[in-house]
């Protein structure tokens, strides 16, 4: 079907799409009065065969082929040869022949071409398809494979050495064009540089188009398994083989900076870090090791695009390694450069991750947040006071919002946390206190210290550590004066409990030697 419409078909567009764009509380009055003499709604399906093309023709050839999986009726206007005709001259910058001169559709030519040129872009990081291409050095590989590189005019191989009738086969070069230019014969093959080859099949068949049809003619009745299979196991590995090349396959000087930034404050397995680049190393554990590898290698960044998803990766860590650099340049202690570091990082990538998840995000902007969030940190720390409370005050939702918005509404929430933990400690520590902090269990005493965080575990259960565990979060979070009443009333009742015990098991000397400071 031709691409371009008569006046007819024109107005039919118009008039079916004036139908489509009826509300459905018209539509619905209308089945309601007319439900016999209407029968059916108007939808996409009911439109001819021009007109779905015309709106086909918008689509871009992901999701032509998706909605070409939905019926057949689609199937069979999603696979028209003038769709996929102009598919390939936008991807490839080859026309294809009329649709007429085509035996095999314009969709399969564009899947397989398709394949070919994803696994050869990207074959600096796909070991299988090196393995392929390589298995023969000096020889070239496989006729199958020999046969699509004749499409690439850069081939990163040794020079090609083969009869004459094979490169005749091959390239559908004439025997005069390879006489004609200078080429060394030993033992009666021909070598011959692989960008030489395609510049004489240009040449030979008159421009690129025409040796892409030379090329799709040899293959149409060859078994393509071997590409196909190939090209599966890219889509599903190829974010891992791409960060697995960026992060050991860089020159020697930048692998040894880069493995120093990525492994710099982050808490890491070293057992498993010591086999960086081994056969055997735990390359999903090193991506776990930050936010943005992790996302990666999910195939979460730049819209699923690996290579532009690397840039991303690539940008993130020469910000680190100038954030490193700056926080080296302060007078500060060991903790607090890890926890600077960490926390700026997770502040960065908190503000970024939704930008880094529609494309790549430039080195300045990265480092415009991170001078952002560093300032918000150093506010932090200066609120915690010590490093306690900053490790304390870390996992509360405050905290973050904090990071993110700078608004310094949570920074008040943050400080009032911190204020409300600190009357906790001041009652347990008054002198008439005490004796109930000589009665008082270990473990009930460090939460109303709270010297660390409270854990999830803790929360949960019947015991006094739970109950006086969820009494302090309660009144930490939220201020209200009645759980701190009955965090004393709890505390009290545990001692006198403990006190009636042991009155009862020890002299009264004993239990005044016990209780007395």
């Amino acid at each position: 079907m031709a691409g371009q419409v008569s006046a007819s078909t024109g107005a039919e567009l118009h008039e079916q799409l004036a139908l489509l764009s009826t509300t459905s509380a018209e539509a619905e009055e209308e089945n309601d009065n007319s439900q016999s003499s209407t029968g059916n709604y108007i939808g996409i399906l009911d439109l001819s065969d021009e007109v779905l093309l015309l709106i086909l023709r918008k689509l871009d050839p992901t999701s032509l082929l998706r909605l070409g999986a939905t019926c057949c009726t689609l199937f069979r206007v999603c696979s028209c040869n003038s769709l996929w005709t102009k598919h390939f001259q936008g991807s490839f910058e080859v026309s294809l022949a009329a649709p007429a001169a085509c035996s095999v559709p314009a969709k399969e030519y564009f899947r397989l071409v398709f394949m070919w040129k994803t696994l050869f872009k990207n074959l600096h990081c796909n070991r299988f398809l090196q393995e392929k291409l390589f298995a023969n050095v000096p020889y070239p590989p496989h006729q199958y494979w020999t046969q699509w590189l004749v499409l690439e005019e850069s081939v990163p191989l040794p020079v090609v050495r083969l009869p004459t009738e094979d490169i005749q086969a091959i390239w559908g070069i004439g025997c005069e064009a390879l006489k004609q230019d200078e080429v060394k014969e030993e033992d009666n093959d021909m070598k011959f540089e692989w960008c030489k080859l395609h510049r004489l099949a240009c040449e030979e068949h008159g421009d690129v188009s025409k040796v892409f049809h030379y090329v799709l003619k040899l293959q149409e009745k060859k078994d393509h398994e071997d590409l196909e299979a190939m090209f599966h196991q890219y889509t599903r590995h190829r974010f891992q083989w791409h960060f697995s090349y960026w992060l050991f396959k860089q020159p020697p000087p930048f692998n040894r900076q880069l493995h120093a930034i990525f492994l710099q404050w982050r808490k890491h397995n070293k057992r498993k870090v010591s086999k960086w680049a081994a056969p055997k190393c735990d390359v999903e554990y090193l991506a776990s090791l930050h936010p943005i590898t992790a996302d990666y290698w999910k195939g979460r960044l730049a819209l699923g695009d690996e290579t532009a998803g690397i840039q991303v990766i690539e940008n993130y860590f020469s910000m680190c390694k100038s954030l490193v650099a700056w926080i080296l340049g302060r007078d500060w202690g060991r903790l607090k450069r890890r926890k600077v570091y960490e926390d700026t990082l997770d502040g960065v990538y908190l503000v970024l991750r939704r930008e880094a998840w529609e494309g790549p995000v430039d080195h300045q902007r990265f480092w415009e947040v991170a001078k952002s969030q560093m300032s918000r940190v150093c506010t932090l720390e200066e609120t915690a006071a010590n490093y306690v409370n900053w490790k304390m005050i870390e996992n509360l939702p405050y905290y973050k919002l904090y990071m993110v918005s700078g608004n310094a509404v949570y920074l008040g929430h943050l400080q009032n946390f911190l204020q409300r933990k600190q009357l906790v400690h001041s009652w347990i520590n008054l002198e008439d206190n005490a004796w109930v902090r000589n009665l008082l269990p270990e473990d009930l005493f460090t939460v109303l210290e709270y010297h660390s965080k409270i854990s999830q575990d803790c929360l949960h259960g019947d015991g006094d550590l739970a109950q006086l565990s969820r009494l302090i979060w309660l009144y930490l979070n939220s201020g209200q004066l009645l759980y701190l009443e009955a965090i004393k009333g709890l505390v009290l009742q545990h001692a006198q409990g403990c006190l009636s015990y042991f009155d009862e098991l020890c002299p009264l000397e004993s239990m005044n030697n016990l209780i007395v400071p």
